[in-house]
């Protein structure tokens, strides 16, 4: 039997305060890598990072979808989505 798992686009807050936006199937995995410095090139030299926002997907494709779409925003448009409070689950 094949599971599906479900896909994430997060946000972490990393140690000087600068936000990275991410993809994922597996959430903790990645926060735990991001914070061992085995994650992205950008969030190695700025930990500790914070997981502050995800949401979830069906496919991998709308996560990196919704990924592309976040890292265009602004820091002040990312800071709105994480104050709503709205995690898309």
């Amino acid at each position: 039997m094949d599971v599906q798992k479900i896909c994430y686009t997060y946000m972490v807050e990393c140690s000087d305060k600068s936000l990275y936006t991410g993809w994922t199937n597996d959430l903790d995995a990645r926060i735990r890598a991001h914070n061992a410095g085995k994650g992205a090139k950008y969030t190695k030299s700025r930990r500790p990072v914070r997981l502050v926002y995800y949401e979830t997907f069906a496919t991998r494709k709308e996560a990196m979808r919704r990924e592309y779409e976040v890292k265009r925003y602004t820091r002040k448009q990312k800071l709105a989505l994480i104050c709503a409070g709205d995690s898309r689950t």
